[in-house]
């Protein structure tokens, strides 16, 4: 089986994922959609896909079959609920929406049409969770009583430059975007592990002091001040989580954007930047090794050409020694990867729930749990830390599991 895809924004992101979309056996055409022509034109001769259309709305009258959505990151939950409406799979990148109400819809619009919704969210395949969750399921941890993802990427370290080519001459405005309003690479990173949900959160933002226009909320688009935020979670398990969203801060985010801490009553995991320590009541065992994602392609790649040197190892770093790199097409072998070889293996599992009518990992109600409590969160900043409630939709519901 095979399906038609159309993807939709060509920037930094979108053009490597086209890619691997038309490298995927389990794809039979891939189609460009852009707002700037001259981005989806030169993704289809670049990448050698099936050709283009004029706008998302053209893509939708069409017969593709699925749509893969990277526009500007407040733009996702409109576009995701007409593309399901309109009988279209969708994957989507991070975030799901930026409002409870976003998320409500596209999960009536899933439920509703019963297509394949999946948010590609990055870690959720980082080589971190990936072995706490192999930990958890075996009992190794014990009782995981405390954790922590943070997601820690200086403005200085590549954002500047990636705000000026996605927002044009008002890039200010849209490089205020609230940090809360970003959580998935954190909250996913540690809720794909352990089989809790957020159900209450405090969190505080901290006031940018640069005075460079951005963060400023005279300019910002989202009336946003706060370049870093620290939110503390209550799990529905009686556990804690907490999350930091940073944007200025002392910290080589170009060797590890995102790092994870869990505390069980038998063992514990912490990562810094460049070491991870399993620990149990006796010792300290290094496995940085296994963590250590090797590079996909050069970084001076012609594909990474319109990427900032400073955000180029984020789009290299490929299959760690944790990965099952065996379950991934063969066609994959030596193709870019990305984010701690998390770009291969969201490729193939949305490719794998569309073909088969199975729900991915990271599906609507999933990604709900990813991503409702960082908007939760900074609703709470915005109030001096108050404590919050944090809706929870459920699982999947089993209907939809066994029909979709």
């Amino acid at each position: 089986m095979a399906f038609s895809i159309g993807v939709v924004g060509l920037g930094q992101f979108g053009g490597q994922f086209a890619y691997l979309f038309n490298l995927h056996p389990g794809v039979s055409e891939v189609f460009a959609v852009d707002e700037l022509a001259d981005r989806a034109a030169g993704a289809v001769a670049q990448y050698g896909l099936a050709g283009s259309r004029g706008t998302f709305d053209e893509l939708l009258a069409s017969d593709v079959d699925a749509v893969a959505i990277f526009t500007q990151r407040w733009t996702h939950g409109p576009l995701v609920e007409r593309a399901l409406r309109a009988g279209k799979h969708v994957y989507s990148a991070v975030p799901m929406a930026v409002t409870e109400d976003e998320i409500a819809k596209i999960i009536d619009a899933v439920r509703e049409t019963g297509n394949v919704y999946m948010m590609g969210e990055t870690s959720y395949y980082n080589p971190a969770t990936v072995y706490a969750r192999e930990q958890h399921a075996a009992g190794r941890f014990g009782r995981v009583f405390y954790a922590e993802g943070d997601y820690v990427h200086d403005m200085d370290l590549g954002f500047y430059d990636a705000y000026r080519y996605s927002g044009g001459e008002h890039w200010k405005e849209t490089a205020s975007y609230p940090p809360m309003l970003y959580p998935t690479h954190a909250i996913g990173g540690v809720l794909g592990a352990l089989p809790a949900h957020a159900v209450s959160v405090s969190c505080v933002g901290v006031k940018d002091s640069r005075g460079d226009g951005v963060f400023d909320k005279d300019i910002s688009m989202f009336g946003n001040d706060f370049s870093n935020a620290s939110a503390l979670f209550e799990l529905n398990d009686g556990g804690a989580m907490r999350t930091n969203e940073m944007r200025r801060v002392g910290y080589p985010s170009h060797i590890r954007e995102s790092r994870f801490r869990f505390f069980g009553t038998e063992a514990s995991f912490e990562q810094l930047a460049k070491v991870t320590v399993w620990q149990d009541k006796t010792n300290v065992h290094d496995i940085s090794e296994q963590m250590e994602s090797r590079p996909s392609v050069p970084l001076d790649d012609p594909s990474l050409a319109n990427v900032a040197p400073e955000l180029r190892d984020a789009f290299v770093s490929g299959l760690a020694p944790v990965h099952d790199s065996g379950r991934l097409p063969e066609e994959f072998r030596g193709a870019p990867n990305g984010h701690e070889g998390s770009h291969q293996f969201l490729v193939d599992d949305f490719v794998t729930a569309v073909n088969t009518g199975s729900l991915p990992p990271v599906n609507a109600w999933t990604a709900a749990r990813f991503t409702l409590p960082g908007i939760v969160a900074h609703e709470s900043a915005r109030r001096n830390g108050e404590r919050l409630p944090i809706r929870d939709f459920g699982d999947a519901p089993a209907k939809l599991r066994d029909t979709l």
